[in-house]
Parts: C-alpha cells; sequence; structure tokens
C-alpha cells in the first residue's frame, strides 16, 4: 500500500474547490481534480497542483452520475495506491427568488439535488472502502443556505440541508474509522455570484465582519477540518462572518 497521503477534491476547477487543492497540495498530498464542464480551468488547477510540487490527475465526471463517481475514485486508487481525503465541493444552484415556488420545477428540484445531494452520497459511498483502509476522512462543503433557509433559491437551501444531515449520519455510521465534517459558508466571492453582486450586498448589510468569504476563507476550514484536527466528526462549521449568529 502507498503512503502518499491522497486527496480527491471534487469541483475543483475553480473556487473553493481550486483553493482547497492547492493549499493541501501544499501540504504534500496528491491530488485529483474533478470538473464536469471547465476544463481549461480545471487544468489550471492542476499545472497549480504541480507548482507546488505535488502529483495531480485530471478526472472529467459528473457527480450525478454513479457509474463516472465509481469510476474516477477507482482510478484515484489506481493512480496513487489510496485515498485519504474526500471534499465533497461540486455543486449547483439557479437563482430563484423564494416567493416563486412555481419557479421551483421538477427539473430545478431533480438536477439541483441529483448534484448536491445524491452526488455528494455517491462521492462518499464510492470512497468509503478506501477511507476506512487509511483511516481517512470526508469534508463537504455545505452552506449557510442550509442551516438558516438562505440563499439562491429554496431548492438549494433544501438540498444543503439535507448534505448537513447527511454529514451527521455517515460520520456516526463510520466512526472511529473515517471523520465526516462539514463547512457550511456564507456567500463567497467567486464567480458564481459574480452576476448577483446585490445579493453579496444585502447579505453584508446584516453581516458583522462586512465582508463576503474568498475561497481561501473557506479552504482554511476544510483543510482544519481534513488535515489539522482529529477529534471532530459529524460538526457542521459555519464561516459566515457571523450573519448568523
Amino acid at each position: 500500500m502507498s503512503t502518499e497521503r491522497v486527496a480527491l477534491v471534487t469541483g475543483s476547477a475553480t473556487g473553493i474547490g481550486r483553493a482547497v487543492a492547492w493549499r493541501l497540495a501544499e501540504r504534500g498530498f496528491a491530488i485529483t481534480v474533478n470538473y464536469s464542464k471547465s476544463k481549461k480551468d480545471a487544468e489550471d488547477t492542476v499545472a497549480g497542483i504541480r507548482e507546488r510540487g505535488a502529483r495531480a490527475l485530471l478526472f472529467p465526471a459528473n457527480v450525478a452520475d454513479d457509474t463516472a463517481v465509481r469510476a474516477m475514485i477507482e482510478r484515484t486508487v489506481e493512480e496513487f495506491g489510496g485515498l485519504d481525503i474526500l471534499v465533497n465541493n461540486a455543486a449547483t444552484t439557479y437563482f430563484i427568488p423564494h416567493v416563486d415556488l412555481d419557479g421551483l420545477t421538477d427539473n430545478v428540484w431533480d438536477e439541483i439535488l441529483n448534484v448536491n445531494l445524491k452526488g455528494t452520497f455517491y462521492c462518499c459511498r464510492a470512497a468509503m472502502p478506501h477511507l476506512k483502509a487509511r483511516r481517512g476522512n470526508i469534508v463537504n462543503i455545505a452552506s449557510v443556505a442550509g442551516v438558516a433557509g438562505s440563499g439562491s433559491s429554496i431548492a438549494y437551501a433544501a438540498s444543503k440541508g439535507a448534505v448537513n444531515t447527511l454529514t451527521k449520519s455517515l460520520a456516526k455510521a463510520f466512526a472511529p474509522e473515517v471523520r465526516v465534517n462539514a463547512v457550511a459558508p456564507g456567500p463567497v466571492q467567486t464567480r458564481w455570484l459574480a452576476d448577483h453582486q446585490d445579493m453579496v450586498d444585502q447579505a453584508m448589510a446584516s453581516t458583522p465582519l462586512k465582508r463576503p468569504a474568498t475561497p481561501d476563507d473557506i479552504a482554511d476550514v476544510a483543510v482544519f477540518l481534513a488535515d489539522g484536527t482529529t477529534l471532530m466528526t459529524g460538526q457542521v462549521v459555519v464561516v459566515d462572518g457571523g450573519r448568523t449568529i
């Protein structure tokens, strides 16, 4: 069995996923970079990992596709010899006012739940035997939307609330071999919100620290949960500048 430490970060072409991948690379982890659409951005993430002296594998997969997820996990283990950390960052949303219930069509619900919830579950399920073998851990990137019922849409908030519950269920089921935690960011200044600055500004008006998170802010906490502590499990750590106090 390889002694090299290995991490898989889903949705790591840009934003939080890229920041987490680069931070883990700086700690010496070999990284599988996953993307579904943004190939050029994902290639840039891989280049950044290699510049940091770590090995990288690029694997395109929609996490809502269980077969593709299983192939990604197996390819990671084949390439690097095992798996120590899974970071479930891949997600999607639609920006739909919460009062627009008719806007929550079946297609909207299905896409958001398939990626955000089922995709997270598929990755956890496929990775679990390998994580158990290495006493590894999972970090799910959730959202304060799943804590406060806020965010881009009701369907998105519901999906992230479910991720929070999934985190706790898996933490109970697979302790002590595998720790499972989540980070729940508030608004993060990424391209996801680039066309919705009004939402960010409105949120900051009621945020004590008066600024949105950066990807590095969230990576700080994700990497701490993954590689900086050994006694935290089943926790959903809110990183929102104090907005939900």
